[in-house]
């Protein structure tokens, strides 16, 4: 008896919320307009004609990424810088990428970690910044745990193979406007900071 009692509430619960469901779908309706709508699938005159598209004065516009420098290294390895702004903090943020413009798997990535011996492990925790103005060199910043603020994990980079570039050092005095860099394997650029 209690078994058939609670088929029952089951049935009676799934009327109950297939009639609220009716009446969700009914209420998400077309919104009381009027307008017949275009079928599903096919594209309205505004939306395949893009003179007839309403313009949008207001949106950004997508930004070329500038570049700051570009430096050659061996077997076809290339770094390009496309930032290097300082931070709220009194960091100097780089960024850019380094790309294997050569035809076999690049493998002397070594180097690049400088005298990094075990917490960042293959990294670019060589690269420094020398403010020849100042007359200061800056090292790559650490966390609590000895670990570079840099790009790691670069044991082999493919033939074409293009990997993003990072790191993060103390900043100059504001006065400073440009510093010269320098990572193992690579001729030294020079580049402007913003900010």
């Amino acid at each position: 008896m209690s078994t058939r009692h609670s088929a029952k509430v089951r049935g009676g619960a799934a009327a109950a919320v297939a009639v609220l469901l009716a009446i969700a779908a009914a209420g998400c309706g077309g919104g009381g307009d009027d307008k017949p709508k275009a079928p599903q699938g096919s594209a309205s005159k505004s939306e395949v004609d893009p003179s007839k598209a309403p313009a949008t004065s207001g949106s950004p516009k997508p930004t070329p990424t500038e570049v700051l420098a570009t430096v050659n290294g061996e077997a076809g390895m290339t770094l390009t810088v496309s930032k290097a702004a300082r931070d709220a903090g009194g960091f100097l943020t780089v960024e850019g990428q380094l790309k294997n413009t050569g035809g076999s798997p690049y493998v002397n990535t070594a180097p690049w970690r400088g005298n990094e011996l075990n917490s960042s492990g293959v990294s670019v925790a060589g690269v420094t910044l020398v403010d020849k103005a100042g007359k200061k060199r800056y090292y790559v910043l650490r966390d609590t745990d000895g670990r570079c603020l840099c790009t790691t994990g670069l044991a082999i980079i493919e033939a074409g193979q293009t990997v993003p570039f990072f790191a993060q050092f103390p900043a100059p005095p504001a006065a400073t406007a440009e510093v010269e860099m320098s990572l193992p394997t690579f001729a030294t650029a020079t580049i402007k900071i913003s900010g």
